[in-house]
């Protein structure tokens, strides 16, 4: 769906567009929190429902690109918020802070007019770390990510969400 040709569309976007650099600021806020006390994994499950909320308005508008990229976010974080290991979690955390900037900016390109943005973030670093995280993340289950978002994926699958990236 071309969600950017329809004027009362655009609207709709740029309403999203506000409404989640609101929530991204929320998103900063518990990763902050957990910057200064690592062990309170409750801000890494608040993460992922703010996340979610984003990711199911972004679905709603047809910007595809950003619910995955959300949805990502929200493996991490719920899978996250259930380890035990400090130095794990603070590498968790950069990695989070990392996607939310990534996110601002794919939200910035979506008003401005790019409903694809992935393919212009510079990502080499940022998907070593995902690859190197799905692999510590590989026997931690949650029931909440098991829901399947499409027929072919789970949101238990950091590999596929990359992968349907282009990451």
């Amino acid at each position: 769906m071309d969600i950017l040709n329809d004027p009362l569309m655009k609207e709709i976007v740029d309403d999203f567009c506000e409404e989640a650099s609101s929530l991204f600021d929320l998103l900063e806020n518990s990763l902050n929190l957990l910057e200064e006390n690592p062990s309170n994994t409750k801000e890494l499950e608040k993460f992922g429902q703010i996340i979610d909320r984003i990711m199911g308005a972004a679905k709603s508008i047809g910007a595809n690109e950003i619910a995955t990229f959300c949805e990502l976010g929200k493996v991490i974080g719920y899978k996250s918020s259930q380890i035990k290991e400090i130095p794990l979690i603070e590498v968790v955390v950069a990695i989070l802070f990392d996607s939310v900037d990534m996110l601002r900016k794919m939200n910035e390109a979506l008003r401005a007019g790019n409903e694809k943005s992935m393919s212009k973030l510079n990502t080499k670093a940022f998907v070593t770390r995902l690859n190197w995280l799905s692999e510590k993340f590989k026997d931690i289950e949650r029931s909440s990510c098991v829901i399947a978002a499409d027929e072919n994926r789970s949101l238990d699958s950091m590999d596929e969400l990359m992968k349907s990236l282009g990451l």
